[in-house]
């Protein structure tokens, strides 16, 4: 089977999301890593093979790596059948792709910046502002409950986790508070909970031992 290296409370907490959703979690071997944290805890874990020592990564069947959550997220629903995304040659299948990759090639880096307190024309002009995001997912969001519509996605999972892990980077508007709170009614964020407390407390262990 896959193998995930996840740490919990990261990035790699909606690939978890992801597989519970789908219900294989249990298809997908999980392996618990240290990451180095924003606040200076944690550091590099040797047991994790990523280039970089960061999570999500996975490791497919024939060995093969894969990083990024978009790539591995959307590998993953390919794997299973694709019950989060719209098949290939499926007219909203283009919408979806562009939204995986705004993930990475735009949001990520506005709420980084956000988040950093940067501000460049540089930055604006290569990424956008949170002005530009927020006007994106609103236009997306008006024709239906999720970013395809009114099915939910791997792309709304995806996009929506950093509101979700920093409420505080939520824009103020209802459309798109509206949104992220649809998208975690769908995740069981109880059994999320759970697990991450268990992967905690099995890194700890490791560490300990």
């Amino acid at each position: 089977m896959p193998t995930l290296y996840h740490s919990p409370n990261s990035r790699s907490s909606r690939v978890i999301a992801q597989l519970m959703l789908m219900g294989k979690l249990d298809d997908v071997d999980i392996v618990i890593v240290d990451v180095q944290r924003h606040d200076g805890s944690g550091g590099a874990d040797p047991r994790n093979p990523h280039p970089e020592g960061k999570v999500p990564y996975l490791v497919t069947d024939e060995g093969q790596g894969i990083r990024e959550s978009a790539a591995i997220m959307m590998y993953l629903d390919e794997l299973f059948g694709q019950p989060l995304s719209p098949a290939i040659g499926a007219p909203d299948r283009g919408a979806y792709l562009s939204w995986m990759a705004y993930s990475g090639g735009v949001l990520d880096p506005v709420l980084v910046a956000a988040f950093s307190g940067v501000e460049h024309p540089a930055l604006v002009g290569a990424y956008r502002g949170m002005e530009e995001v927020c006007a994106a997912l609103e236009t997306a969001l008006s024709e239906g409950d999720f970013l395809l519509g009114a099915t939910l996605s791997v792309a709304d999972i995806l996009l929506a986790s950093p509101f979700q892990w920093a409420p505080h980077l939520m824009p103020d508007n209802v459309v798109i508070k509206s949104w992220v709170e649809r998208v975690g009614r769908r995740l069981d964020g109880d059994a999320i909970a759970a697990f991450e407390v268990q992967a905690l407390s099995t890194l700890k262990a490791l560490e300990d031992a």
